[in-house]
């Protein structure tokens, strides 16, 4: 986006480039549930030009929004959510209606890794972040209840960015569960992430137009301070994939970083538990009726998803809920003097296989928690998938989460690969 933005691309050449991708890929790649007709550039504002793949569980005026279940197939919203408005003021184009998971929770849809397609792509903004990873949009929207930016981010070879807790308005988008949904973006560089937050989250609408300008608005702390966390599920990560943390850890070290070991200040098990009672309960509350009314339009998970939601007592509930509150007022001081989190973002590479979507237990703290969260490519295994690195920080404290998160991807450095056309 920043090329676009600083004239050295023309605006309507990369919606023409988007619409030629999508035709070479999407036969298999299946990202989109649908497309605009002949998108083209819509005004002069910061986003002109761009086009823009938009989750399928977040409104889209006058055009299809199904929320990855029959029951809304032929669902046509009146209104746009609050980011697809924005996206539209500010000249963006909405390129098209990205495959999620149903309702945002496990049962997947048919977009496959767009590395091989033998593999999951993560989810549950799984269309998201395939579109973006094969090249075909520079910016997309996804959400995030447990691992659904970070996760299919790292799996597709993108930078995904979980903004802080209510950082991004959700009026118009499909609830999962409100203590812990979160709206979000996947991009190709940690440069762009940090123009979507501009525009987004910082309501700034003078796009930044060179280098100079964008080292001043991340204003890096040089060497940062970081707090590597490893979390008691560590051991979950294959060899690829700790291999690849350990070695990022030695290049960053290599570049400046102060590197500090850190544990939760809860048990894993218990902050994972928690993030799940408060999932479970919330979103039987807003499905227990969807699965009453539509027994035969409702998958099994979602259907189980509900009756353990059900079994959850509220005092349970509310106990989660000051796990949740004490985890995120506390973790600035608690990783004190460091500047953020290093950690991983995923088990290891896409699962093989299309009927899950990968292990989100990682995730489970920094979404419990509510802070930003960012992902970054951080090599390649030896079948060819990416692996990433996640970036974490305090609360609100997006902008140098961001800050780090650019500094650490030009340190490392990922090999960039285009995914083939054929």
């Amino acid at each position: 986006m920043w090329a676009l933005q600083s004239g050295a691309v023309p605006r309507d050449s990369v919606l023409r480039a988007a619409r030629e991708r999508a035709a070479a890929l999407e036969g298999w790649l299946h990202a989109f549930v649908t497309l605009a007709d002949a998108p083209a550039v819509a005004g002069s504002g910061a986003l002109a030009g761009i086009p823009v793949g938009v989750k399928d569980i977040i409104a889209t005026a006058g055009m299809l929004t199904t929320n990855g279940s029959p029951i809304y197939a032929d669902h046509v919203p009146d209104e746009d959510a609050w980011i697809v408005a924005e996206t539209k003021r500010l000249g963006g184009t909405v390129f098209g209606k990205t495959v999620t998971t149903e309702f945002a929770w496990r049962h997947p849809g048919p977009t496959v890794n767009p590395w091989n397609p033998a593999h999951t792509p993560g989810g549950s903004s799984s269309g998201s972040a395939a579109a973006v990873g094969a090249g075909i949009v520079p910016l997309a929207f996804g959400t995030q209840t447990m691992g659904s930016i970070i996760r299919p981010a790292a799996y597709c070879g993108v930078v995904g960015y979980k903004p802080s807790f209510g950082a991004i308005p959700r009026e118009g988008v499909h609830p999962l569960a409100g203590s812990l949904d979160h709206v979000g973006f996947f991009t190709r560089t940690a440069a762009d992430a940090a123009a979507a937050h501009s525009l987004y989250i910082e309501q700034d609408e003078a796009p930044v137009l060179s280098e100079a300008a964008w080292a001043a608005y991340f204003q890096p702390i040089r060497p940062p301070h970081l707090a590597v966390i490893r979390t008691g599920y560590y051991p979950r990560a294959d060899a690829a994939q700790r291999e690849n943390f350990d070695a990022a850890l030695g290049r960053l070290a290599a570049a400046g970083a102060v590197l500090r070991e850190f544990e939760l200040p809860d048990d894993t098990a218990l902050t994972v538990q928690s993030a799940n009672l408060i999932l479970d309960y919330e979103a039987a509350r807003i499905y227990a009726p969807l699965v009453e009314r539509h027994p035969d339009k409702t998958s099994n998970r979602l259907k189980q998803l509900v009756a353990a939601g059900m079994a959850v007592s509220t005092a349970r509930y509310e106990a989660a809920l000051a796990l949740q509150a004490r985890l995120r007022a506390g973790l600035a001081d608690w990783i004190a003097p460091c500047d953020a989190i290093l950690t991983l973002p995923a088990t290891g590479q896409a699962p093989r296989g299309l009927d899950e979507t990968g292990d989100a237990s990682i995730c489970a703290p920094w979404t419990l928690a509510g802070v930003p969260a960012v992902t970054i490519p951080s090599g390649w295994t030896a079948d060819g998938l990416p692996l990433g690195l996640q970036i974490a920080g305090p609360y609100r404290a997006d902008r140098a989460t961001l800050a780090v998160a650019a500094w650490a991807e030009s340190v490392l450095a990922c090999e960039a690969r285009l995914v083939a056309a054929a």
